[in-house]
């Protein structure tokens, strides 16, 4: 093709691109349309042909050194298109510039909302229609000489009569002239307002002697001043069909100012009827709320009083339901209803009761119960007493009996018994409690859902807005509530959804008194401390000691984690808490399983106490590892063999062999939830209790790892317990153990092996070198010109880049200008051409008929001439 002609190479390439020379098969079709798409891939092939067949549209520029696989911006170029790019970039937006440049008009869009950014389209466009309908309305809404009538279904809505007597039509004295006259022409409202004042200046000055005359121009101005809408008369004239009256006495009769006023008169009394405005009731305050509050229940109570003894409502309440107060300037209409009760319920059925009977047989148990309350209550204080005398010895007392938290109350099953009774009504009041043998005396035939109820009454009626006593009344109520909570929680019945329910009541109070409160947690906890001591005197290893605290001492301190804050550094309730805790799971040895149970119920607590602050508790680690060596088998002999420095001194002992855990292949324990109060009051473990206990502390022991992984000696503490755990046996556990096993080892290999790639030898402080100073010249030995710009002082070397920069965009905006004047000078040069073309085109058009007619006058000049000639011969 090299060799081959141009007009050669373009019929190939035509051909080739199937541009021409389509071969029919033989077929005739019938021809169609092309399509847009066809149109546009046709002069896109004509296009890509013409690029390829024109070399001079690609400008190459040669590389001095040329590496293979390197792509270089701007090695080939096409100047042409890039020109015609910029003249049609420059078309669009320089020449219509130079176009406009003596333009001195303009459109302004004055369009409301338009060059507002803050007004959305909606508001623009309503905006718009209200400014429209105002200028509508504001032109034509009186205008009745306008060409546009109003009309109705085509009928006409103005009549012109009507209009022209009582609209300012005129005031003609000859009206009732000559019918063919012209209508008068319509007065202004400047001339009829004259016309009014002229009329008062008038009467002012010159008063009328007549009283005939004086109704007369009375009713003249009356006709002037109230006259009716036209609209008005026509709808009477349709709906009475009758005729308007064309006297102009009773007309203005209609129209006259009394009959308006009885009109006013009527309206203004319709008004003093109408309901007036209410204001609304205000804001009431903590103290008017708890008032009211206070009252609703005392009312209720009375009234479920009366309806318990069959009684009817007194005289009094039925004259204050009738008897309506005067209203006064400020009433706010805030009366209270008696039939709502603020949210604190009603009464809980209206079921009869036999009350003789009843009351007989509870005052019978209450008085044996409370005897024997008094007897305990009295060596309970006693006991308290002794103990609060001997603090100053640490160890002394320590002989004595363990001491109960809350004092047993024997009346239990009786209360079981009047619980099973059908449920008579919830009182609304009750007294304040000082000691926790009143508030079981409160709610000793109430259900346990309701003993919330009877909480929060209670707080209601003992507000402390209310009396200045009530402050104390309530830091009373909270120790009364944590007394319960330890009374409630006691085995064997322990009720943990009341525990739950009484909570947020103790919380309410605590935020409101905690120094009180506080106090009382913390005499509870030196009376647990005192137990374990009096325990340990006995014998850590005696089954006869209470070394592990139980039901009731664990929902405490649950409590105490959920009222207070944990992550505190030094609190007064929380610091002694953990200390006790602590001492719980150092100092106590393990017998049965019961207390693995209770120490990890501990380590449970002590998690959910160090999830914000993470402080190291190496007491619970401990614990869990024992655990995990009393209960699952392994290949440790004894205690020697074991890694680590941890203590285990019951390891193998004749007590914690039977907790081994030993699985029947043939009824294996399953994997359960583990029930707390179970766990505790099992004294001879079975497999099913082994393996809850196993599979928790396994489970504890990965979380404790997730919370200790960030602190520097977690290599050191949990290298020995992945080595334990590595050497259990696997083979004897079940399915669900070895699963959890296997998972434990592998996150706990993980956590370690990130933990040794974090940890960096300790090394010398690192200096920078002092150079020592030198004096000899520094030479270039290079000429090249990149590194000639590399300067050492990195601010000269900034400033010489910026300096370069702002020279190349300079060159840069220097030839875009120069391209700008070019183009505006190729469009004013074609211009002066266009203008020197249409002058040369007018000149030839004019030279040519002025030779036109001299050629005409000469023709007619030589025929005259020949006339002339041709007279003279005759």
């Amino acid at each position: 093709m090299g060799s081959s002609s141009q007009l050669t190479q373009l019929k190939t390439a035509l051909s080739q691109a199937g541009v021409t020379n389509q071969k029919s098969n033989g077929k005739k079709r019938k021809r169609t349309a092309p399509g847009e798409k066809d149109k546009e891939q046709h002069a896109a092939k004509l296009e890509e042909i013409r690029q390829r067949l024109n070399p001079f549209d690609v400008k190459v520029t040669k590389l001095k050194h040329n590496v293979g696989g390197r792509k270089l911006k701007g090695v080939t170029g096409k100047p042409a298109q890039s020109k015609q790019a910029g003249i049609e970039q420059r078309k669009k937006t320089l020449l219509k510039e130079y176009k406009e440049r003596n333009r001195a008009g303009g459109i302004v869009d004055r369009r409301f909302g338009e060059n507002d950014p803050t007004m959305s389209l909606e508001e623009r466009m309503l905006e718009r229609f209200t400014k429209e309908r105002q200028r509508a309305s504001k032109g034509a809404a009186f205008n009745l000489e306008a060409e546009d009538e109003l009309t109705h279904y085509g009928q006409s809505q103005i009549d012109r009569d009507i209009v022209k007597k009582t609209h300012f039509g005129g005031f003609d004295d000859d009206d009732e002239g000559d019918v063919d006259e012209e209508p008068a022409r319509k007065k202004s409202k400047a001339e009829v307002m004259a016309e009014v004042i002229a009329k008062s200046k008038e009467h002012k000055v010159a008063p009328p002697t007549n009283g005939r005359e004086q109704e007369d121009n009375f009713a003249s101005i009356r006709e002037l001043l109230f006259a009716p809408h036209p609209l008005r008369l026509e709808k009477e004239q349709t709906e009475g069909d009758k005729v308007p009256p064309t006297d102009q006495a009773v007309l203005l009769q209609t129209l006259a100012p009394e009959t308006q006023d009885a009109n006013y008169d009527h309206h203004v009394r319709e008004l003093a009827f109408d309901k007036r405005s209410k204001p609304k009731d205000r804001t009431k305050t903590e103290e008017e709320l708890a008032l009211e509050e206070k009252e609703s229940l005392e009312k209720a109570e009375r009234q479920r009083r009366r309806r318990m003894l069959g009684l009817e409502e007194s005289e009094d309440e039925d004259e204050e339901k009738g008897r309506k107060r005067k209203r006064g300037a400020d009433d706010l209409d805030d009366d209270f209803d008696g039939s709502e009760l603020g949210g604190l319920g009603v009464g809980l059925g209206d079921a009869t009761v036999d009350l003789s009977e009843e009351e007989g047989s509870s005052a019978s148990e209450d008085s044996s119960d409370a005897g024997k309350s008094d007897e305990e209550n009295e060596e309970g204080s006693d006991s308290d007493e002794e103990d609060l005398d001997e603090d100053d010895d640490e160890w002394e007392g320590e002989e004595g009996e363990h001491e109960a938290l809350v004092a047993p109350r024997k009346a239990s099953k009786n209360k079981e018994k009047l619980v099973q009774k059908t449920v008579k009504e919830l009182p609304y009041t009750f007294p304040c409690p000082s000691t926790h043998e009143e508030f079981l005396e409160i709610v000793k035939d109430v259900e346990d859902k309701d003993v919330p109820i009877v909480v929060q009454r209670i707080r209601a009626l003992y507000h402390t807005s209310l009396a200045p006593d009530n402050k104390f009344k309530l830091q009373t109520l909270a120790t009364v509530l944590i007394d319960h909570i330890l009374f409630i929680t006691t085995p064997p019945f322990p009720r943990f959804t009341l525990l739950s329910a009484l909570i947020p009541h103790l919380i309410a109070i605590t935020k409101t008194y905690p120094i009180p409160v506080a106090q009382y947690f913390v005499e509870k906890l030196d009376l647990m401390q005192k137990n374990l001591k009096r325990g340990l005197s006995r014998g850590a290893l005696n089954p006869d000691s209470k070394t592990w605290p139980g039901l009731s001492e664990l929902s405490l301190l649950r409590i105490i984690g959920t009222i207070w804050s944990t992550s505190d550094m030094n609190h007064a309730v929380i610091s002694a808490t953990r200390v006790l805790m602590g001492a719980y799971l150092g100092l106590g040895r393990i017998r049965v399983s019961s207390d693995i149970a209770s120490g990890l119920f501990l380590c449970t607590l002590f998690l959910q106490y160090e999830t914000f602050s993470k402080r190291l508790v190496p007491e619970a680690v401990n614990f869990l590892v024992n655990t995990i060596l009393h209960l699952a088998p392994s290949h440790f002999k004894d205690v020697s063999d074991l890694p680590g420095s941890f203590p285990s001194p019951d390891f193998r002992s004749i007590l914690c062999l039977p907790l081994q855990l030993n699985i029947n292949r043939k009824k294996p324990p399953i994997a359960q939830k583990s029930n707390l109060s179970n766990l505790l009051s099992d004294s001879k473990p079975t497999e099913q209790v082994k393996a809850d206990l196993l599979g928790l502390a396994l489970e504890l022991l990965g979380r404790y790892a997730d919370i200790y992984k960030g602190i520097d000696g977690f290599i050191e503490l949990y290298q020995p317990i992945l080595e334990v755990l590595q050497q259990v046996e696997e083979k004897k556990l079940i399915d669900v153990h070895r699963t959890l096993l296997a998972n434990q080892i592998g996150s706990i290999g993980r956590l370690l092996k990130f933990s040794k790639q974090a940890r960096q030898p300790l090394q010398l402080q690192a200096h920078k070198p002092i150079p020592i100073p030198t004096y000899i010249p520094k030479f270039e030995t290079t000429s090249s010109s990149y590194l000639r710009r590399q300067d050492p002082d990195h601010e000269r070397n900034e400033a010489a880049k910026l300096r370069s920069q702002y020279k190349q965009e300079r060159k840069g905006a220097i030839r875009e200008l120069r391209k700008d004047a070019r183009f505006l000078a190729g469009v004013q040069q074609q211009e002066q051409f266009e203008k020197d073309k249409t002058y040369n085109s007018s000149m030839k058009r004019v030279f040519g008929s002025i030779e036109g007619e001299r050629a005409e006058e000469k023709a007619m000049e030589r025929e005259k001439a020949k006339e002339k000639r041709r007279a003279g011969r005759k």
